[in-house]
């Protein structure tokens, strides 16, 4: 209250010094007038004559002129003298010392904040928009606590708090998220995915069982197949990982922004991203370089498809190109690749049936 007492105190003050002329009257600017002067310069004549510094005839010249002047001057003067009264102007002053404050306040109050309080100084120093991500989450926490039924806030918040490192909370919110939206294979997923994360990155007994469930759901979620082969490395069995993680590239679209990771997850734990056609090739290529290994294989699978046009009737065969062609990456050649085999072993009802089985597997069973 005092800071605003010495605001309206400055105002008034303000408004004074503005006004303050109009309150008075126009006597004193004629005292500086051409009048005034001239008068001055008759009685400086009087005082040259008193001294003998001019003779008669000459002041008596000069008294004429000047009085000629001063009258001139004089006319002048009343002439340009303002109309409007002193009463007048006073009252303008009056009005707006009154109305300038009554307007302020009518404008700051609908749009300011007088009890906002002042921001500390750290959050001050940070600057605006620093804290928006945290400010947003905190409205939304408070959201939640008045409306903890909200699954769709949930849903919302528990990726944003797994990124902000959260992990704790962000089990909470998945939960809650399960609770009031219902259940699928991607909430089960990233809830299990918080727990590894709050467990710093340790695919607990907990989390595990979430993964399952998630693929119990969708046999085909990544996040969850993904999962569940690194807590088979974590485990020690590197082989169950590598199977885990092939299936998963073979079914993979060939942009799936994932595919990398589980790549060189595969490289990790010694399995190859590449098609194995037969224990064979695998031993014949691990001595080779990079480059060398993928041309290789790359000549096999196009000799297993020349090999398979010819004499279609191999199912195996069929269902080893198709997944070739998946974990290269050639999504539309295993497409192709499962077209070209039903029509050839169309004529016979259990190969076709063992084939749509193997596709299915392999996720092309449209």
């Amino acid at each position: 209250m005092t800071l605003w007492f010495v605001f309206a105190l400055m105002t008034v003050a303000a408004i004074f010094a503005v006004l303050l002329p109009l309150g008075r009257s126009g006597r004193a600017q004629n005292q500086g007038s051409e009048v005034a002067v001239y008068k001055d310069q008759l009685a400086e004549i009087e005082r040259d004559l008193g001294a003998g510094l001019i003779a008669a005839p000459e002041a008596e010249a000069a008294r004429v002129e000047i009085s000629r002047r001063l009258l001139a001057a004089a006319g002048s003067e009343a002439a340009l003298e303002p109309k409007s009264s002193l009463k007048w102007r006073r009252a303008a002053a009056v009005l707006a010392l009154i109305g300038l404050p009554l307007v302020a306040i009518g404008v700051y109050m609908p749009l300011g904040s007088p009890r906002l309080q002042d921001f500390p100084l750290a959050q001050r120093e940070r600057g605006p928009g620093s804290n928006t991500l945290e400010n947003m989450v905190t409205q939304v926490e408070q959201h939640l606590e008045k409306n903890p039924t909200d699954g769709r806030g949930w849903n919302v918040l528990g990726p944003v708090l797994q990124r902000l490192g959260r992990f704790d909370d962000a089990v909470r919110a998945y939960r809650n998220s399960l609770t009031y939206n219902g259940e699928t294979s991607e909430r089960r997923a990233d809830l299990g995915e918080a727990l590894a994360a709050a467990a710093g990155g340790v695919v607990t007994a907990e989390a595990k069982t979430e993964f399952e469930r998630a693929r119990a759901l969708d046999a085909d979620d990544p996040k969850a197949n993904y999962f569940l082969g690194l807590a088979a490395e974590q485990d020690g069995r590197k082989e169950d990982a590598a199977n885990i993680w092939r299936a998963l590239l073979a079914k993979a679209p060939a942009d799936a922004p994932w595919r990398a990771l589980v790549q060189s997850s595969l490289a990790r734990v010694g399995g190859s991203t590449m098609p194995a056609l037969s224990d064979e090739t695998i031993a014949a290529s691990k001595d080779m370089a990079e480059g060398d290994r993928n041309a290789m294989v790359r000549g096999m699978v196009d000799r297993l498809a020349t090999r398979l046009k010819q004499n279609g009737d191999d199912v195996d065969g069929w269902l080893r190109l198709v997944r070739a062609y998946l974990v290269m990456g050639e999504r539309d050649k295993a497409v192709g690749a499962s077209a070209d085999a039903r029509q050839a072993v169309a004529g016979n009802a259990e190969r076709l049936r063992q084939l749509n089985d193997g596709l299915k597997t392999l996720g092309l069973d449209g």
